[in-house]
């Protein structure tokens, strides 16, 4: 039998409560970091910070943030952004291609995004991905995207290596 990760009780963590009242269901992820409170407390304004308002357009944010979700296999973070990504005008089609790590339906610079995107996750080394974004990101959008593509790494590892599931 595996052993899973304690997933903290939000009347043990009044900010993870509060964090749930909001989401009116439980966050299996948020629930696992709550294991840390401090990283939790730092982890949600850093990540709104990111995927709030900012040089990036939502729907590009949502298409890399998938791109690198599918990339690491992240069940936890696909299924969390395929709503979000839906209602930022992603379709069927795209999301179809993000799956399959496909790109042709994408316009250039949203091409260049995923496979910086993909290239980053796989490798850490961009070169040629990168001086591709450069022909379509200003340099704050390429840092954006940059942190976007590094914070999905970092959630897809989190609920991969605890095996974190939607819904558990």
């Amino acid at each position: 039998m595996a052993t899973t990760i304690k997933k903290v009780d939000p009347t043990d963590n009044e900010f993870l409560a509060s964090l749930e009242s909001k989401s009116k269901q439980p966050n299996p992820f948020l629930r696992a970091m709550a294991n840390c409170p401090d990283a939790l407390k730092t982890f949600i304004p850093f990540y709104g910070s990111l995927m709030g308002p900012g040089s990036v357009d939502r729907r590009t944010k949502l298409m890399v943030y998938l791109a690198t979700s599918y990339a690491n296999q992240c069940v936890f973070c696909i299924a969390a952004n395929l709503p979000g990504g839906r209602k930022a005008g992603l379709t069927e089609d795209e999301l179809r291609q993000l799956e399959n790590g496909q790109d042709e339906g994408f316009n250039p610079a949203e091409r260049a995004a995923i496979r910086y995107a993909r290239e980053l996750t796989r490798t850490a080394h961009t070169q040629v991905a990168r001086e591709e974004m450069f022909l379509h990101f200003t340099h704050e959008q390429m840092v954006e995207i940059t942190l976007i593509v590094a914070m999905a790494n970092f959630t897809n590892r989190f609920n991969n290596g605890l095996e974190i599931l939607p819904g558990a």
